[in-house]
């Protein structure tokens, strides 16, 4: 049966069909995240396997291997820069997330890693990051029932893992 959960463990560590990365949309290695799951699984490799896709627009999502990651698969998600709302950001990342799983159902991929796409240095307010990530989630499992997939949000901090706990419980009591 499919599931969402939460751990406080750096996504490079989940040994996961695939772990999302939040990329930009040069898909070049960057700072946070990005910077982090390139240096791990092999920055000259990721990037020569990013240079040949090129591109990646906002909301969106392409696929590389794993490399030297526990995971097989790096899915690079785009989600947007927070300029105040008012530049369809919710409509991008839930957009970004849900291009990764339709990646992930298209390759076959039962368990996915995903951080909180755009919270960290794309500014995105924690609480709507966590709102958007676990709905987007929610309603491709609810859309997708006869695809078993494992999703896992990987974060770092004890105080952003309680704030998605939090909006998890919220938004699976809003379906009763």
């Amino acid at each position: 049966m499919s599931k969402i959960t939460i751990q406080k463990i750096g996504i490079t560590k989940l040994d996961t069909d695939a772990v999302v990365n939040a990329a930009n949309s040069g898909l070049w290695e960057g700072g946070g995240v990005c910077g982090y799951i390139f240096r791990e699984a092999g920055a000259e490799d990721m990037t020569k396997a990013c240079n040949k896709i090129g591109h990646c627009d906002v909301g969106s999502a392409v696929i590389t291997q794993g490399f030297k990651l526990p995971a097989k698969h790096v899915i690079h998600a785009v989600g947007p820069r927070w300029t105040g709302g008012k530049q369809d950001e919710a409509k991008l990342l839930y957009s970004a997330y849900q291009k990764s799983l339709l990646l992930a159902k298209e390759h076959q991929l039962h368990s996915i890693g995903f951080p909180l796409i755009s919270a960290g240095i794309f500014g995105y307010p924690l609480e709507e990051a966590w709102k958007i990530a676990i709905k987007s989630c929610r309603d491709f499992l609810e859309s997708n029932p006869d695809y078993e997939i494992d999703i896992i949000f990987a974060v770092l901090d004890e105080r952003i893992k309680a704030v998605g706990e939090e909006k998890l419980k919220e938004i699976k009591h809003s379906l009763i």
